[in-house]
């Protein structure tokens, strides 16, 4: 099968090579997935450029959709022919969905449903299963009616606000002037550039303005390192949670631990590829009923297996507004 991988870490036009792999076969257990669309995340590009990896080569991404073309002993053969997006396709393991074919557990190809594109599919993984998990955390603060998303331009920002929209909470999101119109199509009562504020203390302003002058009851962020700066700001009210799935900073992130203290505030971060088995069935649960709500998700650029280092390097460049997919 035709399959984009590399063996080494490096920029993506120095190690993404196009090439055979054998085709895979199911085991027990699993589904043969002929793919369609490949999801590229911003981790996928930060795992190329510099994560150990998981063999002597990888197949990169762990979003994908496609077909089950056969399946594995213990799997109904009902399911070949199912149209399904896939999670966790390459966590763990060195053979992701850049590629014609990809087995895996029948549990992490999920059925499609019926007037839900692949695409769409190819884009749920990351970036759905983490906006869900987020809304989940905050479906769990009683009496939450305000919001604010970082990064609400953003794949993952983009579909939290939707979600958190659906629960007919106030969202406020933060975006660049580019991603603007995204972050507004996605419902949000303001949007909030944060790189036209000279100051924290201006953006925070803004923030409690477009709050009808209070602060917000929660916070769902993408980065932490600077979202950490806002906390003694007034931002987030006392008792009030931040849900963190991500920071640029991934070491040495400082935040006023005195206001956090004194004001009861709650930080929980987590990452997508580790939820617990609970945690992901609400995830699903939780996008699955979203779809049929009408979740959006924005794709900015479909291009070919064979130009996957092109797809890498829109990720990487943070220029395209919507998600990057691979047709395979």
């Amino acid at each position: 099968m035709k399959a984009a991988f590399y063996t080494r870490n490096g920029p993506a036009d120095e190690v993404l090579t196009m090439g055979e792999r054998p085709k895979p076969k199911p085991g027990e257990g699993e589904v043969l997935v002929r793919v369609a669309f490949s999801g590229v995340n911003p981790s996928d590009v930060k795992s190329r450029a510099g994560r150990p990896l998981a063999g002597d080569h990888v197949i990169p991404h762990s979003d994908g959709s496609g077909t089950v073309e056969a399946v594995g002993e213990g799997v109904d053969a009902a399911r070949i022919g199912e149209r399904v997006w896939l999670w966790n396709g390459q966590w763990g393991r060195a053979d992701g969905t850049c590629a014609e074919y990809i087995a895996l557990p029948q549990a992490q190809a999920i059925a499609l449903p019926d007037g839900v594109s692949l695409e769409t599919g190819a884009c749920l993984g990351i970036p759905g299963l983490t906006a869900a998990h987020a809304v989940n955390l905050l479906a769990r603060e009683e009496g939450a009616r305000s919001v604010l998303v970082t990064g609400a331009g953003n794949a993952v920002g983009n579909l939290a606000c939707q979600m958190a929209k659906q629960m007919g909470l106030t969202v406020i999101g933060t975006a660049s002037a580019r991603r603007g119109a995204l972050a507004g199509k996605a419902g949000c009562d303001a949007v909030i550039d944060r790189h036209s504020s000279p100051g924290r203390d201006d953006l925070a302003t803004a923030i409690i303005e477009a709050n009808a002058g209070k602060p917000v009851d929660a916070i769902i962020d993408m980065d932490f390192s600077s979202t950490s700066k806002l906390l003694g700001q007034g931002v987030l009210k006392p008792h009030g949670v931040l849900i963190g799935y991500g920071s640029n900073d991934m070491t040495q992130t400082a935040f006023d631990f005195r206001q956090a203290l004194f004001n009861c505030h709650r930080l929980l971060f987590f990452v997508v590829y580790e939820l617990l088995r609970a945690e992901r069935e609400a995830a699903l649960a939780r996008l699955a009923s979203a779809l049929d709500a009408g979740l959006s998700v924005a794709i900015a650029e479909i291009l070919p297996l064979g130009e996957a280092v092109r797809a890498h390097q829109a990720v990487e460049g943070g220029a395209v507004c919507g998600n990057v997919l691979i047709g395979c």
